[in-house]
């Protein structure tokens, strides 16, 4: 024979648990409302048997016939009594306590079973008492007569079984409202059952320990932040990684975003003020890609990648290739130089090509002259010399002011290399002629502009162009747009500058950089690496 097991489902056990519950409930609510019910009826029949004892008392026949012994007068009106009243029975007794009336007429002129002194004595008294005909509840008064000279007493019973019947009369009603709560219970039972095995899609209950125990190693364990949200707003999980990327409070549980994170992309993707998939952020020093899935429970699941070493090796890349690009426009204009000289030589004209080869070495040498110059920097000439060659590849003429001037007392080097590639790969995308550099250096003061003759950034997306993600123009396959000039901001704002944008004197767009420490006071030492001068010129060239 099979032996029964407790159910495994989790919505079984709460429908069989909950049904014992309601069971037992029911019917120790049913128990506990008979036990006042039957004493109730107890305390009600022995009221009744005492009031008919007195009413029976009250009878001068009665009295007067007990006072004389006739036990046939009042045996029959006793009798009379007890059918009237439906009383177990009507028991007159004399001064000595010996039965004048009895149910049983075989039981007169004996001593009653119970005690008749509290009686004979004057006081009334009620009981609950097993007496010759049974459990019965009665009440006993003295028999006295018109002089108030006490004869005897009269003791009136109510059996058991009429009060029984009175309780059974009552249990029926009792049974019937257990019953309807019963069923009730039963039915908010299989109703939450139901629910509830819709809400864990019917899985056993020894298999939920080891979904949470893989759910917490899962979140805790993987590379990824993941941040669960209620239908509230309020943060109902946050794993390891989460927390180091957003920086997020021990604490942080049950708190609403915006109580826990600064105003920014980050807490406007998680609230979902924000939409969209591989949705670029910036927190602190990290690079953010965050997607947000809204849950059927109200809530939303955002899941956070962290692409700062992926996005500085994506930056990298673009720089080289930059420099690539200028090397390959460097070796295009060479290769037409080359071209146009051999033209020269091949034609016999060969003080043309003289001259001609005067000129351009005259020329670049020039531009690199100017740079060098102008901007004592190493790692910022170069990008600028770099920058210039793909500018002139791509018809755009790339020029730095007169007036500007950078030592080579830099505090950031790379940084301020960063913002001025950042700015200048903009500027050329937008620029249709010219692009326009300037660095002012004014004690450790700095301040760099970047124009261009584009069609410019229209006064209410001026702040915009700052904020993670936006971005006017197609994202390439490699990598999402939106980063670059949000990353400058970033990186001068820790630098204590400022960047702002505006209209420039050509109509295009104006970036400043204004750096207050970005020079260092006391001159550095020499550059180890210094640029190199320009070549000179063959004898006789055009200077």
């Amino acid at each position: 024979m099979r032996r029964p097991h407790w159910p495994r489902r989790v919505f079984a056990q709460l429908l069989l648990g909950q049904t014992v519950v309601t069971l037992g409930v029911t019917a120790l609510t049913a128990g506990l409302l008979l036990a006042p019910v039957s004493h109730e009826l107890d305390r009600d029949a022995m009221a009744r048997a005492l009031s008919i004892a007195q009413a029976t008392a009250a009878d001068e026949t009665i009295a007067l016939a007990a006072a004389e012994r006739d036990s046939a007068t009042v045996q029959r009106n006793a009798e009379q009594i007890r059918l009237a009243t439906d009383a177990s029975f009507v028991v007159v007794t004399d001064a000595a306590g010996l039965r004048l009336s009895h149910t049983d007429p075989a039981r007169i002129g004996q001593r009653v079973s119970t005690d008749p002194e509290p009686a004979l004595n004057g006081r009334s008294v009620t009981a609950i008492q097993h007496g010759t005909l049974g459990r019965t509840a009665w009440g006993k008064v003295p028999l006295r007569l018109a002089d108030g000279r006490i004869v005897g007493e009269v003791s009136v019973g109510i059996s058991d079984r009429s009060i029984r019947r009175q309780l059974l009369g009552m249990t029926d009603g009792i049974a019937l409202c257990a019953g309807t709560g019963l069923v009730a219970g039963t039915v908010a039972t299989l109703l939450l059952a139901r629910r509830l095995k819709r809400r864990t899609h019917n899985i056993a209950v020894a298999d939920i320990s080891a979904l949470l125990i893989e759910r917490e190693a899962m979140l805790h364990g993987i590379r990824e932040g993941v941040v669960a949200l209620d239908a509230r707003g309020r943060i109902r999980l946050a794993n390891d990684e989460a927390r180091r990327l957003l920086a997020l409070p021990e604490d942080c549980t049950g708190r609403p975003v915006d109580e826990v994170l600064p105003p920014g992309r980050p807490a406007d993707v998680l609230a979902g003020r924000v939409t969209g998939a591989d949705l670029p952020a910036v927190r602190g020093q990290q690079v953010l890609l965050m997607n947000r899935m809204a849950t059927a429970d109200g809530g939303a699941v955002t899941t956070l990648r962290d692409r700062t070493e992926l996005e500085s090796l994506v930056r990298e890349l673009d720089h080289t290739r930059s420099l690539t690009e200028a090397l390959r426009a460097q070796d295009h204009e060479h290769a037409n130089r080359l071209h146009t000289l051999l033209g020269l030589l091949e034609l016999g004209l060969h003080d043309q090509a003289a001259q001609y080869l005067c000129e351009e070495s005259g020329t670049q040498a020039a531009v690199a002259a100017r740079i060098a110059g102008q901007v004592q920097d190493p790692h910022v000439a170069a990008l600028l010399a770099g920058k210039t060659a793909v500018a002139a590849e791509r018809g755009t003429r790339l020029t730095v002011t007169p007036d500007s001037h950078l030592p080579d007392a830099a505090a950031d080097a790379r940084m301020l290399a960063a913002v001025l590639g950042n700015l200048l790969d903009n500027a050329l995308e937008s620029a249709a002629r010219s692009v326009e550099v300037s660095l002012l250096a004014d004690g450790p003061r700095l301040r760099l502009t970047v124009s261009d003759d584009g069609p410019g950034v229209p006064p209410d997306l001026r702040e915009r162009v700052f904020e993670e993600g936006w971005t006017s123009k197609r994202a390439p396959a490699h990598r999402p747009r939106g980063l670059g000039l949000p990353l400058v901001r970033r990186q001068v704002e820790r630098a204590g500058g400022s960047v702002t944008v505006g209209r420039s004197a050509s109509g295009g767009a104006e970036f400043a950089v204004d750096l207050p420490e970005a020079l260092l006071t006391a001159p550095p030492a020499e550059h180890p690496n210094p640029l190199p001068s320009p070549l000179p010129h063959p004898a006789g060239a055009p200077r």
